[in-house]
């Protein structure tokens, strides 16, 4: 009798996900990305200065009303309008796990401090 439910139950998890394959590809056309998501584009690195690296990333979002693409955990992510306008990058989390966020002095972006003393400064433009 476990038996029959288990199966029962693994098949209408296979025709669920079935169905929602179905429902992404009719309705998201290829290129384009589903509402509250972001993907990097672009990313440049240039190593040429000592104990320096400088990365430059670009990235597509696709976000809901209310939100704009910026910074959760390093990685691009669609974030509340206020934060970004009022320029208080701190709040939409960039930094990772373990990591201090402080904004630049003239707010144009932050610092992610490492506990080890590595520290970096993200710019926006």
């Amino acid at each position: 009798m476990q038996l029959v439910r288990l199966v029962c139950a693994l098949a209408a998890t296979a025709a669920a996900l079935a169905v929602l394959a179905l429902f992404q590809a009719r309705f998201l056309r290829e290129g384009q990305l589903a509402a509250g998501t972001c993907e990097i584009v672009t990313l440049d690195r240039d190593s040429t200065q000592p104990k320096r690296t400088i990365a430059r990333q670009t990235a597509r979002c696709a976000c809901r009303k209310g939100q704009i693409a910026g910074t959760t955990r390093a990685s691009p992510a669609c974030v509340d309008a206020h934060i970004v306008r009022s320029r208080q990058w701190c709040e939409m989390m960039p930094c990772l796990d373990g990591e201090g966020c402080d904004l630049l002095v003239n707010r144009s972006g932050w610092r992610c401090a490492q506990p080890g003393g590595r520290v970096k400064t993200t710019t926006v433009s």
